[in-house]
């Protein structure tokens, strides 16, 4: 109740990082056991950004629980996309090389 009446006073740009924020930490867990040797928080950034508002909202809901199956599921489902594709091509990989 009091997270529900803070977020009710928090800006629309506050409420989107703050649901960011906590989908990133649902996905983080999910990325280093998936997919080992990713650099992880570019592969996290990359899944947030190519995450729709619903998965998003699903995956800061899974933060509270830590992640389940339908987490890993969702976040597979967007590394596949070919945005998060490229995201990761262009800023995951190059890492890696550093």
């Amino acid at each position: 109740m009091l997270i529900a009446l803070g977020l009710a006073a928090c800006t629309p740009a506050s409420r989107d990082d703050f649901t960011r924020a906590a989908a990133r930490s649902a996905v983080r867990p999910v990325i280093a056991e998936r997919f080992p040797g990713v650099p992880l928080q570019p592969a996290v950034d990359c899944v947030i950004n190519g995450a729709t508002t619903n998965e998003i909202l699903g995956l800061a809901s899974d933060s509270v629980t830590g992640p389940t199956a339908a987490t890993v599921e969702t976040v597979t489902r967007v590394a596949q996309r070919p945005q998060t594709l490229s995201c990761l091509a262009s800023d995951g990989v190059p890492a890696l090389l550093q």
